[in-house]
């Protein structure tokens, strides 16, 4: 497929779409049916995109839909650290692909990129083990040409940004950046270090937030991350709670 012929060179194989429903889907089918990857799943347009908490949405043409497909990328309990290893990998593509940007990229816990505070791109991860091995898939969303309106959040684009940046040309960057990052990683061995660079560009250390539980919501300010990628939310009691998973806002943009 044309769009994506710049990515086939990155180092990981490739299998391209013009339309799909979910890219993590097909790759997690591809897993299920014996494909140990590391494979990648782009596709020009997906009509069941998925995001957290299972929201799905249609995602038209000009912007990077694609997962990597991944076995046994760590222990069990190391695999929560894939989103940060990700996350970094596709800053560090942006980076290179539209280097001006870098100073105003921060990464927003615990699976968007923002560019000055917007949402530029998402991250889901999805495993689930078959047959003794576990499958992972790393599903990733940038806003190359367009940015999805009426969200319960600011979003934005690399166009409107003034930065034209082609699908194919930023996933060849990101595949090149995933190998590096996975390397450092390591399965798990090198996530302090993930962890460090991660905070470096992290939005929000020390400012207040407010974060949105399964069960309940919470506010406080954002203190680090502890050793295992939890964030550390300072309660007004004192009490330092880690949070697992949960969506978070600053205070004044939570949706009603």
């Amino acid at each position: 497929m044309r769009l994506y012929s710049e990515a086939e060179a990155s180092g990981v194989r490739l299998i391209a779409h013009e339309t799909l429903g979910s890219t993590n889907a097909e790759a997690l089918s591809r897993g299920r049916a014996g494909d140990l990857g590391p494979l990648w799943i782009a596709a020009a347009r997906q009509t069941a995109g998925r995001g957290r908490r299972g929201n799905a949405w249609v995602s038209e043409p000009g912007n990077l839909y694609a997962s990597l497909l991944l076995t046994d990328a760590a222990p069990g309990g190391h695999l929560p650290e894939l989103c940060f290893v990700v996350a970094l990998a596709v800053r560090d593509a942006v980076c290179a692909a539209a280097p001006q940007l870098g100073a105003r990229l921060k990464l927003k816990w615990p699976n968007d990129l923002l560019l000055d505070g917007a949402k530029l791109a998402g991250i889901l991860i999805e495993a689930e083990s078959v047959g003794g091995k576990t499958i992972a898939t790393a599903g990733i969303g940038v806003n190359c040409a367009h940015h999805p309106d009426s969200l319960a959040y600011p979003a934005t684009n690399l166009a409107a940004q003034g930065k034209i940046v082609a699908p194919g040309a930023l996933l060849s960057e990101l595949s090149r950046a995933m190998l590096a990052r996975l390397a450092q990683w390591d399965r798990g061995a090198g996530f302090a270090e993930i962890r460090s660079e991660w905070l470096s560009h992290a939005a929000g250390v020390g400012g207040d937030l407010h974060v949105r539980l399964a069960d309940r919501e919470l506010a406080g300010t954002f203190e680090a991350l502890d050793p295992s990628g939890r964030l550390l939310l300072r309660l007004p009691s004192g009490v330092v709670e880690a949070v697992t998973a949960g969506e978070i806002f600053a205070p004044a943009r939570v949706p009603a």
